[in-house]
């Protein structure tokens, strides 16, 4: 286990941090591969972070950018990881970026994998730098604990990139990157804010299993850095 948390005053002085990281590992894999990618992560923690991302000098043209996990709705849904990610982060300089979505016109999620599938899989790898957020649940991307799909979202030899979820503690079917496609990356972080959720993270790293905790899996296989604020 290999979890470095960097702690901020504020939630205002992590993202700057936050943006200048990610903005030099963008730069760097663009000058190393000529393009970087970028997976990202929905909720409303992330979105001080995607504007000031939007505005930040880069050559988004270079970039590709998409979703750890997107619920199985249409574009314009208020709950579409696609809408808040087009419409905080894929705007003004980060305009020039290309979003890779995860949702397709598919009735269900697991119709939709083979085509999620292969825009992740044409994006560069390992990915530049993965955000995820986690629930009070302990899920992380849309691997969910209470989920018949968990077993098989953190199978680590499954040769899957995504998987079609359906929680039994949230709404809508899901699609989620698998957990060895969310590992496939140089930059690991997870973003949060709130002694809460800090307290929920430390619980699960001291107490509970990967299949009750699917973040602990994560954390228990790659460096990992916590960008936290109260």
């Amino acid at each position: 286990m290999a979890l470095t948390t960097l702690s901020f005053d504020s939630a205002d002085a992590l993202t700057q941090a936050f943006a200048e990281d990610l903005v030099s590992i963008l730069k760097t894999g663009i000058r190393a591969r000529g393009r970087a990618s970028l997976v990202v992560s929905g909720g409303r923690t992330p979105l001080p972070l995607f504007k000031q991302l939007s505005e930040t000098d880069l050559e988004w043209d270079k970039v590709d950018v998409t979703l750890a996990d997107e619920r199985w709705v249409d574009e314009g849904h208020d709950a579409s990881n696609t809408t808040l990610v087009k419409n905080n982060l894929i705007q003004n300089k980060a305009s020039a970026a290309t979003f890779v979505p995860l949702k397709s016109a598919h009735e269900n999620a697991e119709d939709g994998i083979e085509e999620a599938q292969a825009g992740v899989l044409a994006m560069s790898q390992p990915f530049d730098a993965l955000i995820l957020g986690m629930g009070e649940d302990g899920h992380t991307a849309s691997l969910f604990p209470c989920s018949e799909q968990v077993a098989d979202g953190l199978d680590m030899d499954s040769g899957k990139t995504c998987l079609a979820v359906q929680p039994t503690t949230a709404p809508h079917q899901r699609i989620s990157l698998t957990l060895p496609a969310l590992l496939n990356s140089r930059n690991i972080f997870l973003h949060l804010t709130g002694e809460k959720k800090k307290q929920v993270l430390n619980d699960a790293i001291e107490n509970a299993t990967e299949i009750q905790k699917p973040i602990v899996a994560v954390v228990n296989r790659a460096p990992v850095t916590l960008m936290w604020a109260p």
